[in-house]
Order: structure tokens, then sequence, then C-alpha cells
């Protein structure tokens, strides 16, 4: 089982961009599909993007779509979320997430970082 750390969140304008990191402990993240997903006050936890153990395929929600890229470096243990074009309902805590399925949903991920709060300025 691995143990994730996100890193990278902050406060930015709208219209800016911003580059989220989780670091996978343990020898077995390249095995793992990987997730982003993100929970905004009063709401529930969302999906943003997922990305095969192997790097090959990538999955966005509709929201972000054209905006984020996911992407890995399994050498580096590391998966990474690139936020351009943000905008001020892409506010939120940010989580990164592993699992052996490949599915978007929240309960198909076992293993969770403690988040990162991203705040888009208007």
């Amino acid at each position: 089982q691995v143990q994730l750390v996100e890193s990278g969140g902050g406060l930015v304008q709208a219209g800016g961009s911003l580059t989220l990191s989780c670091v996978a402990s343990g020898r077995t993240f390249s095995s793992y599909n990987m997730g982003w997903f993100r929970q905004a006050p009063a709401k529930e936890r969302e999906f943003v993007a997922r990305i095969l153990w192997s790097g090959g395929i990538t999955v966005y929600a509709d929201s972000v779509k054209g905006r984020f890229t996911i992407s890995r470096d399994n050498a580096k243990n590391t998966v990474y979320l690139q936020m351009n074009s943000v905008k001020p309902e892409d506010t939120a805590v940010y989580y990164c997430a592993a699992g052996t399925g490949w599915s978007s949903r929240v309960d198909a991920y076992g293993t969770w970082g403690q988040g990162t709060q991203v705040t888009v300025s208007s």
C-alpha cells in the first residue's frame, strides 16, 4: 500500500495557473491507477481527472477538460495536476487518490492524501 502527500496548492487569480503534485511512498506506485478529486465547502467530493498506471490513458471531468492536465512520473513516484485558466469555481480542497480499479467513482479508490487547498480569486 502507498501513502500519498499532496502539495502545490495556494491562492491564484482567475485565469492563472497552478501545478499540484502528489508524492507516493512505497515501491508499488507504478501499479496503481491515480486520480485527482476535489471538494468544495458544503459539497460532495467530485472527480477531476484520472490516469492509468502506465500513464497511457487519461480521463477528465467535463468541467476541467481542456484546462487541466494529469500526468505521472513513475520513476519519481509522483502524479501531477497542471491547472490552467483557473476559475473561481475551481476553488476546493484537492485530493489525490490511488486505486487498482479504473473508475471515476470516489469509492473506487482506497488510499487518499490529506488534501491541498486551492483558492481562485476573481
